[in-house]
């Protein structure tokens, strides 16, 4: 993280506050949409960066990709101020998990936007989404104080599981 953000522990999830920079305005006079998501990718990568996904590789070319992006955007934000980004892990699939954020005003604590995204376990040499590590499932439902993300990973595994041996067998 650079000086303008500091990160907090909140239960479940992290917290982060950025500066809003002059830079982030539009020739509106207003932050410009595209840095909401920037904003949330701040949030995204300091969660992961406390996760140490890179233990989780079994080689250098594994990581984690984002394959969708949604935001609603509820108010303007302006320079100066500081946004505070809520970052959480919100389902676990078998390929996939959901990450929410909430964005706020700092000043005010007032929602500026609310999103989420989807990310992957990739191959970058294969070119391909691999089922989640194991480490990295047990790491998020660990840093979220929330069992139950795990136990939809391991029903999501054993869903996909029955399906694959269905199919060989008929």
């Amino acid at each position: 993280m650079n000086a303008s953000t500091s990160a907090d522990r909140s239960p479940g999830g992290l917290t982060i506050t950025q500066q809003v920079r002059w830079g982030d305005m539009d020739a509106m006079g207003h932050v410009n949409n595209v840095v909401y998501f920037q904003y949330c990718e701040s949030g995204r990568i300091a969660y992961v960066d406390r996760l140490d996904t890179s233990s989780f590789r079994e080689h250098e070319r594994q990581s984690l990709g984002m394959v969708a992006a949604n935001l609603n955007f509820r108010r303007q934000m302006h320079y100066p101020g500081e946004v505070i980004v809520e970052t959480h892990v919100t389902e676990i699939g078998y390929k996939s998990f959901t990450v929410a954020y909430r964005l706020l005003d700092a000043s005010d604590r007032q929602v500026v936007a609310e999103g989420t995204s989807v990310c992957v376990w990739v191959d970058y040499a294969a070119g391909r989404a691999l089922p989640l590590p194991e480490a990295l499932v047990d790491g998020i439902a660990q840093f979220e104080q929330q069992p139950a993300l795990r136990d939809r990973w391991v029903a999501a595994v054993a869903e996909r599981t029955a399906k694959t041996a269905e199919r060989k067998s008929t």
